[in-house]
């Protein structure tokens, strides 16, 4: 099976990770510490930096998990960054 990321609330949902690279990046995001629910995880600046971390690591495709849709990776950082901020 092949890498992928899930976003869905603006923070990870799902994942499935197979090269060392997307691996301490994923860890490096997790040590920071991880609601069970991607609805009640609320990312602070750092976590949203090692999730973009992670999205940079990945080789593979990243979906938004509302839409089904693909995301690129610029796309898929916009939208950590910028979900649930004040318009």
């Amino acid at each position: 099976m092949a890498e992928y990321l899930l976003l869905k609330w603006g923070t990870l949902k799902g994942w499935n990770l197979e090269t060392d690279q997307s691996r301490a990046a994923a860890q490096k995001y997790a040590d920071m510490g991880m609601s069970m629910g991607a609805m009640q995880q609320r990312d602070t600046p750092e976590q949203k930096q090692a999730l973009c971390d992670l999205i940079d690591a990945i080789d593979g495709e990243i979906k938004n998990d509302w839409s089904g849709e693909a995301m690129s990776k610029d796309e898929a950082k916009r939208y950590v960054l910028e979900y649930g901020a004040s318009p």
